[in-house]
């Protein structure tokens, strides 16, 4: 039996003119139409030096406080933290939306380049970067997403932006005239895409280092124009790009898109996109601060209603979360009356927890903007949970199964959000590796 779906890309990017007689022929529609085909296209990348990139590459703004991006900073003088949050070069108690926080991210930007550690490519090319962590390895392709399509909802979101950390990016965007972080984007999987990559990836690679957090991360470039004409039309047969992680970068990208009408390079935005199956997704976990007036015992005799205990130990499963009170932790399964929904959102571990606990039992309403609630990466793992609670008098903690890409996608299809930090991809996508200048 003919794959019809391999046998369509390959004849399209082989012999392109044979195409239409040919679908006509075998009685093939095709579903897409131009108005629901995800537009890529290749850029002149802003890339460090090869010798340089490692010192340079960074951990992205949005996951290091700024007294952790200062330690690492003070230990790495070529760290792309001093562009990226700029805050860590002024003094401690600096407002890091301030004017001259961003002109300081500039400076720091400009001195890079006219050091010589950055240069431009010389034409447009699409780009390979591929990160292996322990056993997971991941591989996308580096290339401009288009913010039209972001802004007509063709490129799917899940999550909503903050006003004040999308302002951020968008005053950081302007003054370097360039983004500097790339946005994660998924798509489910094409076997022909995969075959092309898993080929051009067996090549000699540009850059090629492990970051000091055990991460290595290996990068190629595409620029041959028939291979670019290929990566260009294939994704014009994927039906829809979605937003792993990046919301506000993209939101910000949109917005100078617009001030500047797409002007120069803003119409796209720098993102690395991967198919679904390749995804990794830890688990987002909670801490809360106090236990809202209750001693631990009601605490406890208050859960029973929602949970069925489950033993000890992790999450293993779906409408699992494990909690820990009193140097102990204690795993928890939803009583059936409690997992259920009217949509896929509904039945989120998240939205179980923040509706049958946070918001009745805590009084946490507003998990978005409430200081009783902290939330912690599933990277971080289990001792970050415990020595919130043990040694930082945070009441208890709770640890949750992760979210699979599946819910993701799903939701995102039928235009629906997920609850905040629902999601926390790793690895993370370095900063400095690539800039996209406007």
């Amino acid at each position: 039996m003919v794959n019809v779906d391999i046998l369509f890309h390959r004849v399209k990017y082989g012999k392109g003119k044979l195409m239409p007689k040919l679908t006509r022929s075998l009685g093939i529609k095709r579903v897409n139409s131009p108005a629901n085909m995800a537009k890529i296209e290749p850029f002149r990348a802003l890339r460090p030096c090869p010798e340089k990139a490692e010192n340079i590459s960074a951990p992205p703004y949005d996951v290091v406080s700024t007294e952790e991006a200062r330690l690492m900073a003070d230990e790495n003088p070529l760290s792309f933290l001093r562009v990226s949050k700029p805050e860590i070069g002024m003094p401690p108690d600096t407002n890091p939306y301030a004017p001259e926080v961003y002109a300081k991210g500039t400076e720091m930007f400009n001195r890079m380049l006219s050091d010589g550690h950055f240069s431009v490519e010389e034409a447009p090319a699409f780009y390979l970067y591929r990160q292996v962590m322990g056993d997971h390895s991941q591989i996308g392709l580096v290339a401009l997403a288009d913010c039209n399509q972001y802004e007509n909802g063709e490129i799917k979101k899940h999550e909503l932006t903050r006003p004040i950390k999308e302002d951020d990016r968008v005053r950081h965007m302007k003054a370097l005239n360039s983004q500097t972080g790339l946005v994660f984007l998924v798509y489910r999987r094409v076997q022909v895409i995969e075959e092309f990559i898993t080929k051009r990836a067996m090549a000699e690679p540009d850059l090629d280092f492990t970051a000091v957090d055990g991460v290595r991360h290996t990068v190629w470039t595409v620029s041959k124009e028939n291979d670019i004409s290929f990566l260009r039309d294939a994704f014009a047969e994927v039906e829809s790009l979605y937003i792993a992680d990046g919301h506000h970068r993209s939101a910000a990208a949109a917005r100078v898109s617009q001030e500047r009408n797409g002007a120069g390079g803003s119409g796209g935005f720098i993102t690395v996109i991967f198919p679904d199956h390749q995804i990794q997704i830890l688990p987002y976990n909670r801490v809360v601060k106090d236990l809202n007036g209750l001693s631990a015992d009601e605490f406890i005799h208050k859960l029973d209603d929602v949970f069925e205990e489950n033993g000890e130990g992790q999450p293993e499963f779906k409408n699992e979360v494990a909690l820990y009170l009193g140097d102990r932790w204690q795993r928890l399964r939803f009583r059936s009356d409690y997992a259920h929904g009217d949509t896929i959102g509904d039945t989120l571990d998240v939205t179980l927890l923040q509706r049958h606990v946070f918001a009745p039992l805590f009084e946490i309403d507003d998990p978005r903007t409430s200081s009783r609630i902290g939330f912690i990466g599933g990277i971080r793992g289990l001792s970050e949970l415990e020595k919130r609670v043990d040694d930082q008098d945070w009441a208890c903690a709770f640890s949750l199964h992760p979210t699979t890409i599946s819910d993701l996608l799903a939701i995102a299809d039928g235009g629906g959000l997920m609850p905040p930090k629902s999601t926390w991809f790793e690895p993370k996508l370095r900063d400095g590796l690539f800039c996209h200048n406007l």
